[in-house]
This record gives structure tokens, C-alpha cells and sequence, in this order.
């Protein structure tokens, strides 16, 4: 099946904020928003370095959305995000009026559109909000398994140079334009890492 170009364009741009907060030393997940071909946000997570449990990708493209446009409302934007929203994105993308969420990987843990919730679908207020799935998905998800190979061989404390990991996006595929706690809802990485998270993340058995 032939995919949206317009999707898989602005899904590489959202990687490429994953793979920004790769560098950082953050679980690799990246967003951004679009209204008319045009991208007025974007946002990577940031909770190590912010040290805050709100800033998600979603939540600080959503942020820099509303500034561009000096509006809350973003009634027609599409919000591309390379890791299904948690239940508190999904909650912003909702009260944002976002149109419509592309998103990569699923999140079989907290995922909130479909994988283990679904608020947008079911949400009380009978708004309709178009969910597409699965776009760059096999490309998402790599990132976050090199991610959590890295911490396993470096330590989470460490911060990783984004030079270092192998999924960097080549100049030829560039275009113009939640930390381990979030996805596994554990707050003590250590002790957890040989848990259910790597199963989730790692490589199929």
C-alpha cells in the first residue's frame, strides 16, 4: 500500500526530533504539527533534561503550535508523533482540537489510541479526531530499541552523543522544514530494566 506522501514527509520530521533527543541522552520519541503543508510546531522529549513529567514531545509541539498561531485552538492541524500518545497527550491533543494524529510505533503499555485506551475515539465530547497508525512505524521503533541497547551497555545517566547511534536519518532522506519511566511506568530505570520493557522494545525472540 502506497503511503500519504505528505504523512511519511512530516513523520520523517518528527524522527528527526527523536533522533534529537536521542542525542540528549531522552527516550526518542519526537512530534510534530502541521496546518496546510506547513509544520508550526514541534517538539522532542525532554523529561531528563526539563526534569519534568509533562514534557512529552506532544506536549511542547502542542505548546509551540499554539504560539505560532497565538491561538489554543488548533483546529485543523495534524499532529505526527513517532510513539503513540500516553493518556495525558492524548488528553492535550483532545482539549487542542487537533483534526487528525499520525503516529509510528505503538505503545503496548500506555498507548492511548487504541493499544490499551482509547480516549480519542471514545472521548465524552463527541469530537471527531482522525487516527492513522502505523506510518514509518518499522523506523520508529529501531530507534527506540538502539536507544534502550545504549542504555544498557552505557548506563541511563550517561548522556549519548547523537553521532553515536546508527539510525541517524543520511543527508539524502533530509528535509526541509518520554524517558524510560514514560514507556515502561516504572520510576527506578535500574531495577528495572531487565523487566517488561525490553521485552516490549528489544528484538523478537
Amino acid at each position: 500500500m502506497l503511503l500519504p506522501p505528505d504523512d511519511e514527509y512530516f513523520m520523517r520530521q518528527a524522527l528527526r526530533e527523536a533522533q534529537a533527543a536521542y542525542g540528549d541522552g531522552e527516550v526518542p520519541i519526537g512530534c510534530v504539527i502541521v496546518k496546510d503543508g506547513k509544520i508550526l510546531g514541534r517538539g522532542r522529549n525532554h523529561m531528563e533534561t526539563l526534569q519534568d513529567p509533562t514534557a512529552h514531545a506532544e506536549i511542547l509541539a502542542l505548546g509551540a503550535a499554539s504560539g505560532a498561531l497565538k491561538n489554543w485552538r488548533l483546529e485543523g492541524c495534524t499532529l505526527y508523533v513517532t510513539l503513540e500518545p500516553c493518556p495525558m497527550c492524548a488528553g492535550a491533543i483532545l482539549n487542542g482540537r487537533i483534526a487528525k494524529v499520525v503516529y509510528g510505533a505503538q505503545d503496548k503499555r500506555l498507548g492511548a489510541l487504541g493499544s490499551t485506551y482509547n480516549i480519542l475515539s471514545e472521548n465524552p465530547i463527541n469530537r471527531k479526531i482522525d487516527i492513522v497508525p502505523g506510518i514509518l512505524g518499522g523506523e520508529c521503533l529501531d530507534l527506540l530499541k538502539s536507544f534502550f541497547r545504549e542504555i544498557r551497555i552505557r548506563g541511563p545517566k550517561k548522556k549519548l552523543a547523537a553521532s553515536d547511534h546508527p539510525d541517524e536519518l543520511s543527508a539524502a532522506e533530509q528535509v526541509p522544514g518520554r524517558n524510560l519511566s514514560e514507556l515502561s511506568g516504572f520510576e527506578e530505570v535500574d531495577s528495572e530494566m531487565d523487566g517488561d520493557i525490553d521485552g516490549e522494545f528489544e528484538e523478537d525472540s
